[in-house]
């Protein structure tokens, strides 16, 4: 393992990585250990949607993967940027709105869509984070 790609590689996706991994850090205790509901719950639950919101904003400027492309570096991947806002969105107005379901639902997609399906894609070989587990 080394940090070197990831230190080298462009402001957006340090940014990016560094607010994602706390998230993921976050989003998976509050699904499975913590007690819903409670303080704490709700104070770790805003921490992680703002991670989240900094994460999906900075990978709008995250370009590499297809910067001559034909939608001006833009990649299917970024598809997740909405749908990550959309689910913080959710997410906040089913927790104010006392609509639970709408709540998890909302985070759960956030949590699934916008880190392990698109964290998965930044493992495929040529991709930053392959470099720096992989080598």
């Amino acid at each position: 393992m080394s940090l070197a790609p990831l230190l080298s590689a462009p402001l957006a996706i340090q940014v990016h990585v560094t607010t994602v991994v706390p998230a993921f850090m976050i989003g998976t205790w509050q699904i499975f250990f913590s007690r819903k509901g409670a303080r704490h719950h709700r104070f770790w639950g805003y921490v992680y949607l703002a991670l989240m919101t900094v994460t999906a904003i900075a990978a709008i400027f995250v370009q590499t993967l297809m910067p001559n492309g034909p939608f001006g570096g833009f990649s299917p991947i970024h598809l997740f940027v909405p749908l990550t806002l959309s689910g913080v969105a959710g997410a906040i107005y089913g927790a104010k709105t006392r609509n639970i379901r709408l709540h998890r639902l909302s985070m759960l997609g956030v949590y699934i869509g916008g880190i392990l399906i698109a964290g998965a894609f930044t493992f495929v070989p040529g991709r930053i984070m392959h470099a720096v587990f992989f080598g």
